[in-house]
């Protein structure tokens, strides 16, 4: 990437979902004009980061909810409708609304160091180079994949939670759901309507009872705080949170429809088998296993720990202070990525008021 291919702007924002979306609005807020200031670089064909890649049968209803971007409500929708549609729905009103300079389809591939104390991001769209970089890019391009002995020999079909489309393509089949999150809940209680299913956990799911509230919550995003701040990659959210499930869950759990065995020891070209021998035959296995930050591409900025984390202090990464992930650790949840987004432009700001490094780089073009 040469210099005549990069663009000059102050802040560059990685990913426009909930996270991403709550920080250029605060950029705005805070006087730096669209396209000169920033830019929002997401790689989604539309409007919606993760939301439009949810399965179909995820509706509004059975969503644990979303929390309003700053400065606009959620619209009153039909309970009944897909959250694939109606979230990225709002997303593209928000955008509209605030004239938000998103561009898309754009994937970064590296941000590295550049010259004059800028960092150098390299994307389907030209370069960039900034003086500070959000980053907001999520969990849902990585889902987590656990290997176990036999993976390759099992004959059946192996898919991930990202790749569940609905229960219909299960009807009549033998189908293992991997996992103890509220996901791996709702997946196995809708193949279970059309299918044979079989839940294996690695743990006893630790299932809380009673409102999620405030106090919760707090704890939670404490807990996680701690992690990130020793610089060990974030927990689960069921490890900090227990396993919260909605009233018809609940209930299933409670009429024993979600009875759950250990985790199987090894796969074999037939089905999955346990440590006392017994072996069950199947069709599928649905790994509901969660997902890992989407950071690869800031890998040449070498951000990591030996313990494969990121220090962090609130958004703010320490090994290098330009660098703030919105999203990650504390602020991975709607209500956390707003708060975030607020954070990270308010320690921005600040970094922007001080001198540039040495004024090298002023003949770059500016983003228009």
């Amino acid at each position: 990437m040469s210099t005549s291919q990069v663009t000059r702007v102050d802040v560059v924002v990685i990913g426009a979902g909930q996270a991403g979306l709550s920080s250029a609005h605060s950029l705005a807020r805070a006087g730096l004009p669209p396209g000169s200031g920033f830019v929002v670089l997401d790689g989604a064909t539309r409007p919606g980061g993760a939301w439009g890649e949810r399965w179909p049968t995820l509706t509004m209803r059975t969503v644990h909810g979303i929390h309003q971007l700053p400065g606009m409500p959620v619209p009153a929708v039909d309970e009944s409708e897909a959250a694939a549609v109606a979230v990225p729905r709002y997303f593209a009103d928000y955008e509209r609304e605030f004239d938000l300079p998103v561009r898309r389809p754009v994937m970064v591939r590296s941000v590295r160091p550049g010259p004059a104390g800028r960092l150098l991001v390299d994307s389907d769209d030209g370069g960039y180079a900034a003086r500070a970089l959000i980053n907001a890019t999520g969990t849902w391009r990585r889902p987590f994949w656990p290997r176990y002995p036999g993976q390759e020999l099992f004959g059946g079909r192996q898919l991930h939670t990202a790749d569940y489309r609905g229960p219909e393509e299960f009807a009549g089949q033998r189908v293992v759901v991997v996992g103890g999150g509220s996901s791996a809940v709702q997946l196995l209680l809708e193949i279970d309507e059309v299918a044979s299913t079989v839940w294996v956990t690695r743990n006893p799911p630790d299932i809380r009872r009673g409102p999620f509230d405030q106090d919760r919550g707090r704890e939670a995003v404490a807990s996680v705080d701690r992690e990130v701040r020793a610089g060990r990659p974030p927990g689960s959210v069921v490890r900090a949170t227990g396993l919260v499930l909605p009233p018809d869950a609940l209930a299933a759990w409670e009429a024993g429809r979600l009875a759950r065995r250990p985790m199987f020891q090894r796969l074999t070209p037939t089905g999955v088998a346990w440590p006392d021998g017994h072996h069950e035959d199947v069709d599928v296995v649905l790994w509901c296993t969660g997902f890992r930050p989407a950071l690869d591409h800031l890998a040449p900025l070498r951000l990591r720990t030996r313990h494969g984390g990121i220090v962090m202090d609130g958004t703010r990464v320490v090994a290098d202070p330009r660098v703030h992930l919105v999203g990650y650790g504390p602020s991975a949840s709607t209500v956390g990525a707003n708060r975030a987004g607020r954070d990270a432009v308010r320690d921005i700001r600040r970094l922007l008021a001080a001198p540039a490094a040495d004024g090298a780089g002023d003949d770059l073009p500016r983003a228009g």
